[in-house]
């Protein structure tokens, strides 16, 4: 009983934040894709002006587009989630409303309009190639799951220090700012000398862009990717945050 209550409001903050995000009009869900599909046009034309070839592959719209949505499993998800409390803060005053639902609604919505995004990007750059796509679904599943995960875990942090403190919300979102240049979106970490490479290496959000990356790639080994070193961030994050979120419940109803 206590499962299927939380599941019907889980579904009823879907549906709000559905309506919210998007509205009631196809404008909103066009601008969701609009948003993407430009970054990549962007980055293909200001690269292709400069470079004969992509660093993989001799797509660049595919390159791009495998960094990109790669990258935005983390940090929409990440942007989504962290603010799911204090966006539904009034709702937290009805008894059968708990905090994780806010958190859980917006993760389930946030992860399946990426992977539709994913999907539509993905099937208009296909049709523009002279070889058709070969997904390597395994690859490009784990990627897409450990990326949304590593984001759940430091989301969960987010939600319990951005209300309690707000400095370290603007201080978080400077801080944050780089990642885009620094997690493999733009470049191949096996192109990098030491010791950069080493360092760059020590982001989490590199391997989880790499692993999405070689599910297009079937040449592409991905000699960096560090399995262990990835689900270990993944663990410690959710491990934490979980800890955190739970022993912080009483705290963000009253906050």
């Amino acid at each position: 009983m206590y499962i299927k209550t939380h599941l019907r409001i889980v579904a009823a903050l879907l549906m709000r934040e559905m309506s919210a995000r998007f509205g009631n009009k196809p404008g909103g869900y066009i601008w969701a894709l609009l948003d993407p599909a430009a970054h990549v046009m962007l980055m293909t034309l200001i690269f292709s002006a400069i470079a004969h070839a992509p660093p993989l592959g001799e797509s660049f719209p595919l390159f791009f587009a495998t960094g990109y949505i790669g990258f935005q499993f983390y940090l929409a998800t990440l942007s989504q989630v962290s603010g799911a409390l204090k966006a539904n803060k009034s709702l937290l005053s009805y008894p059968n409303v708990a905090p994780i639902d806010t958190v859980v609604a917006r993760y389930i919505l946030q992860m399946g309009t990426t992977v539709l995004i994913g999907l539509i990007v993905f099937s208009a750059i296909g049709s523009t190639l002279h070889t058709p796509l070969r997904p390597q679904w395994e690859f490009i599943i784990e990627a897409a799951l450990l990326g949304s995960l590593l984001a759940l875990g430091a989301s969960l942090v987010n939600t319990v220090l951005f209300l309690k403190y707000p400095l370290y919300e603007s201080v978080f979102h400077i801080v944050s700012r780089p990642l885009f240049l620094l997690s493999g979106v733009v470049f191949l970490p096996e192109a990098l000398p030491n010791p950069f490479r080493e360092i760059i290496l020590l982001n989490p959000i590199i391997h989880v862009v790499t692993l999405f990356r070689r599910g297009f790639y079937p040449e592409y080994r991905a000699a960096s990717f560090s399995p262990e070193y990835l689900y270990s961030w993944v663990f410690c994050a959710l491990f934490a945050g979980m800890i955190l979120f739970t022993f912080s419940t009483r705290t963000l109803r009253n906050e």
